[in-house]
């Protein structure tokens, strides 16, 4: 398993990268099938923000759903250890679901297996690729930054978009469903509790523009 580390705004001393590597390590028996780790560290510089001023994303990729978790606090070392008890659970969960879908066999309908994805288009100048593959922009002459990363997508229930949201720790998750083909969004609300967005692109009655909204 390959375990890659990068830094955001702060360097990596070789100390902390062995670190990472013995602690990941002793994740393998729960992800047998990963192929690599990125491991994310970002240093936030403002004092403010003192008690969190390290983040330490881990996203395991392989196959199978990416699995993703992470933490801040004022210190790596603690925010790594934060992260990889989350990324552990959420190990467990994805490992005990393989064994309850190999107990009870699903077919699912065979998605197209077209690559759908659109050519890349030129770069220009001012942009910079980021560890995780993900592409940031800077918008002109102004401070905002753009950051864009594209994922591969294949048709899936909602049941299994709210678990591989859950997976990864975020808060919505953007999927095509596998029974009406539509690009939907899965967001959640308070609690347990969870809606759905759906994109009608056959739709003639709505105003160009026409704002997308959610409620909680």
């Amino acid at each position: 398993m390959e375990i890659i580390v990068a830094g955001r705004h702060t360097d990596i001393p070789e100390r902390f990268r062995e670190h990472v590597a013995d602690k990941l390590t002793k994740l393998e028996s729960l992800a047998p099938r990963a192929q690599r780790i990125d491991v994310e560290v970002t240093h936030e510089p403002n004092p403010r923000q003192a008690a969190a001023a390290e983040r330490v994303e881990l996203t395991v990729i392989g196959k199978g759903p990416v699995i993703r978790a992470e933490a801040c606090a004022d210190d790596r070392y603690g925010a790594l250890d934060l992260a990889i008890d989350k990324l552990a659970e959420r190990l467990r969960r994805a490992r005990d679901r393989t064994k309850n879908h190999r107990r009870n066999p699903v077919t699912p309908p065979l998605p197209d297996t077209a690559d759908l994805s659109p050519a890349p288009e030129p770069e220009p100048e001012e942009v910079t690729r980021t560890a995780d593959g993900a592409v940031e922009t800077q918008l002109g002459d102004s401070p905002v930054v753009i950051r864009e990363k594209t994922h591969g997508a294949r048709p899936m229930t909602l049941d299994d978009a709210l678990y591989e949201m859950e997976l990864v720790g975020h808060d919505f998750f953007l999927f095509v469903d596998a029974d009406s083909g539509q690009p939907s969004v899965a967001y959640r609300r308070r609690g347990w509790s969870y809606g759905v967005i759906k994109l009608d692109l056959n739709a003639e009655d709505v105003p160009s523009g026409e704002p997308v909204t959610a409620t909680a």
